[in-house]
């Protein structure tokens, strides 16, 4: 029974073929396409409200040169909260349960943000491996201490986003199996637990949500470090 919670996370196949792909391209079809009219639909002026709202409380705290990277972080937030929420209905896959690809995503991002630091001001992106007034003997050691935490924070990243998703997924579905267990011998009891499913799965909505909006924050972060 136990290996059976854990079935929602492999990654589906047909003819052996993974179709992790689909799900990760699915997300983008959804969402309808600007037009050139100058007056749009009512779902596209919220969609374009949404992103112009995100973006400029993103970018209010980086300066001119991180302003680049507004299309990629909007977008990677978008991808994010999509498949986060796609996943919480019944008989889906979520792709951002797999460590494999919150890694994939955090790696190169977060590695770019470093190249960008290194290239144009090598001093300030090295000197926040040794913070100010430290005395001369502690010197090695947190240099050691900084460099581990700097490499820990794609780690940190993927796991966060894999982590929070998959208790989600894991709570809601031993709360959902008890409800329907106990329905024919308990049946106030499994109605109490089935209010509390309810409650669960609005707070997984809000996580879904919370978790991508928090992946793209702290990317931001780092990227502020380093322009």
């Amino acid at each position: 029974m136990m290996l059976s919670f854990f079935d929602q996370f492999m990654s589906p196949t047909y003819l052996g073929i993974p179709l992790i792909a689909i799900a990760i391209a699915l997300p983008w079809i959804l969402y309808p396409t600007p037009s050139s009219r100058w007056l749009n639909n009512r779902v596209l002026t919220l969609q374009g409200w949404f992103i112009n709202r995100f973006t400029q409380q993103l970018l209010l705290p980086i300066n001119q040169g991180g302003h680049k990277w507004a299309v990629i972080l909007t977008s990677l937030m978008v991808f994010l909260i999509t498949m986060n929420m796609l996943g919480l209905l019944p008989y889906t896959f979520t792709p951002t349960t797999q460590l494999s690809l919150n890694m994939g995503l955090a790696v190169p991002l977060w590695l770019a943000t470093v190249i960008i630091g290194m290239r144009n001001q090598p001093t300030h992106a090295l000197g926040h491996l040794l913070p100010e007034g430290t005395p001369v003997p502690l010197i090695p050691v947190l240099i050691i201490i900084e460099t581990i935490s700097l490499f820990i924070r794609p780690l940190a990243l993927g796991v966060r986003l894999t982590a929070n998703l998959t208790a989600g997924h894991l709570l809601i579905q031993l709360i959902a199996t008890a409800a329907f267990v106990l329905l024919p011998l308990m049946p106030t009891v499994a109605i109490l637990t089935a209010t509390i499913l309810f409650l669960l799965t609005l707070l997984e909505v809000a996580v879904a949500m919370i978790q991508a909006y928090v992946f793209v924050l702290l990317l931001s972060l780092y990227l502020q470090e380093n322009v």
